[in-house]
């Protein structure tokens, strides 16, 4: 498909600007899909932060992120920031919907273009009504093939992608093993202390708080200024440096990955990734190539002696083949091709339907919510 000239919106969050300085990977995302596009030829206007930096369109409702300044109220400016795109729904031929589940809702109760909703995670099991209730008037993509839900249907899988020639690439292994995100215990920092200690090697971690009774409790008594360094976050080149430079990333997450961006930019810098063995993780490496999927704290502590063997040529040849922008804007194209024909979602199947959770209200919603994960992957494994 040639989308010369298709007007399309691309609806980011405003947590950060788009493209965000440091964490933001939701807007970095819509901010590859944005400008690839434009790229492509097509017609695009970002809804993004005013301090976003796009060469195309761009509107927006506010100055900065609401994450950039804590008197802002995320939820009355991210309301006004879908409502202003759905006041222009009428300029567009299509949307695509990088912020969550709230805009789907609104082309539920408007004329709207065909709708393609990018499923960055399920935050919560009741996110899944929104979803189900959407689903007759956006169409989904999923960003791995393991963070799918049986009852929706896809038009495919995007993988998220990145410009590798904005990431060094270093052929000698470091000697730290490094930890990159942000403070909750669903993404294992505490994991990534004890695997350190126990492998006897360096741990570098760059993260932003999320969870602070996590990081008082099971981060910071670690924290010595050497064995376990704290370096607070990290921007482009700060974070382009600490990746390059390490001999692993570790990404031992305690529940399933959607994606997981950080992977993505490590292996574009040839560092390999120590990831636990669930969700997309077993997509994106390549176990005993581009590092190890593992499925346990034990059996990651005993892959550290073997990560400087690893081929670094190979982690950066793997993003090149299937995670830079481009590859992403071609599944992209090929998801607008479907959602233009069709112009709205088919029906759902029986199956699809028969497979719909209805028991959402009385689920809880915390991180521990994964009947998957694996038990091994605590602290004290």
């Amino acid at each position: 498909m040639d989308v010369t000239g298709l007007r399309l919106a691309v609806l980011a969050p405003i947590s950060w600007p788009t493209p965000p300085a440091g964490y933001g990977p939701w807007e970095q995302i819509a901010f590859n899909i944005a400008d690839g596009m434009r790229r492509r030829g097509a017609d695009v206007t970002l809804f993004a932060t005013g301090n976003s930096r796009f060469e195309g369109h761009l509107a927006s409702v506010l100055p900065i992120g609401v994450n950039e300044d804590p008197a802002l109220n995320g939820d009355v400016y991210g309301a006004i920031h879908i409502g202003e795109l759905f006041r222009r729904a009428g300029d567009f031929d299509l949307i695509h919907n990088n912020f969550d589940w709230k805009p789907m809702t609104y082309a539920l109760a408007r004329p709207a273009p065909p709708v393609v909703t990018t499923i960055h995670g399920f935050s919560s099991p009741q996110i899944l009504a929104a979803y189900y209730a959407c689903a007759s008037r956006s169409f989904f993509c999923s960003i791995s093939n393991a963070d799918r839900d049986p009852g929706l249907e896809y038009l495919g899988t995007t993988y998220n992608g990145i410009d590798p020639a904005e990431f060094t690439f270093k052929d000698k292994p470091g000697e730290y093993l490094v930890f990159l995100g942000r403070f909750h215990p669903e993404k294992g920092t505490h994991l990534a202390i004890e695997i350190a200690k126990r492998a006897g090697v360096r741990l570098k971690i760059a993260a932003i708080p999320q969870d602070e009774t996590y990081f008082r409790e099971q981060v910071a008594p670690h924290i010595d200024g050497d064995r376990v360094q704290f370096l607070g976050a990290v921007e482009r080149e700060a974070r382009n440096e600490l990746l390059s430079n390490a001999l692993a990333l570790v990404h031992m997450t305690t529940r399933p990955e959607r994606f997981g961006l950080t992977l993505v930019e490590a292996m574009a810098c040839g560092t390999p990734v120590l990831g636990a063995n669930m969700g997309s993780v077993p997509e994106i490496i390549v176990d005993g190539v581009t590092g190890f999927a593992c499925d346990t704290v034990a059996q990651a502590v005993e892959r550290v002696p073997q990560l400087a063997a690893l081929d670094r040529h190979a982690c950066r040849a793997r993003v090149e083949a299937e995670f830079t922008t481009e590859r992403m804007i071609d599944r992209y194209i090929d998801a607008y091709e479907k959602a233009l024909a069709l112009r709205l979602p088919p029906e759902p199947s029986a199956e699809r339907l028969r497979a719909r959770k209805h028991d959402w209200w009385d689920r809880p919603m915390a991180y521990t919510d994964v009947p998957e994960r694996p038990k091994s992957l605590h602290f004290d494994s």
